[in-house]
């Protein structure tokens, strides 16, 4: 088991799914392809790159997946599609319904074409690090098989902070219910 770390973000909702349910049924979808998935809260940021859509709502989820980064990527696409995601017919960074991307798998280094882990972004965006620091900090010692979530990955929460405070200008907010 690789204890992995998923970023998760809607803007556009799905069917008569606002963007903040389509998490909550994400995450319903989720639990039954990670061990032990724990969630961070929702937070709103101001979309970077295309910055002409919506803001989105953003999260993370850590869990163990029983299986390869790619087998995962497989799962995800499978979820996100499940929630009418067409990758086919995305602007790069535009709007969607649902994007789901492997932040973290394990200590593991990936560099192929359709997937580089740790993301290539991870560093670089507060909404995915701020959500993360949370976990970590609410379950850095949550164990599986003997295996705590703080030792299974690359960053501590020290250094995730540190990263943070270099990124003060991006705005998240955690969504209030």
């Amino acid at each position: 088991m690789t204890c992995t770390v998923l970023g998760l973000g809607s803007n556009k909702g799905f069917q008569n799914l606002a963007p903040g349910k389509v998490l909550d049924e994400a995450c319903r979808a989720l639990s039954s392809v990670l061990k032990n998935a724990v969630f961070s809260s929702v937070y709103v940021t101001k979309p970077m790159y295309y910055e002409d859509q919506d803001y989105f709502h953003n999260m993370v989820c850590a869990g163990w997946y029983e299986g390869t980064a790619f087998e995962l990527l497989d799962e995800i696409h499978r979820i996100e599609a499940s929630f009418g995601r067409d990758r086919s017919k995305e602007i790069r960074y535009g709007c969607r319904s649902l994007d789901i991307d492997i932040e973290l798998f394990g200590k593991e280094k990936i560099s192929e074409e359709n997937l580089v882990v740790p993301h290539e972004k991870f560093l670089e965006r507060s909404f995915v690090l701020t959500p993360f620091h949370e976990v970590l900090k609410k379950y850095a010692d949550i164990e599986f098989e003997g295996c705590l979530l703080k030792d299974s990955l690359p960053f501590s929460k020290e250094y995730i902070k540190t990263q943070l405070d270099l990124l003060k200008t991006q705005e998240v907010v955690l969504e209030r219910s």
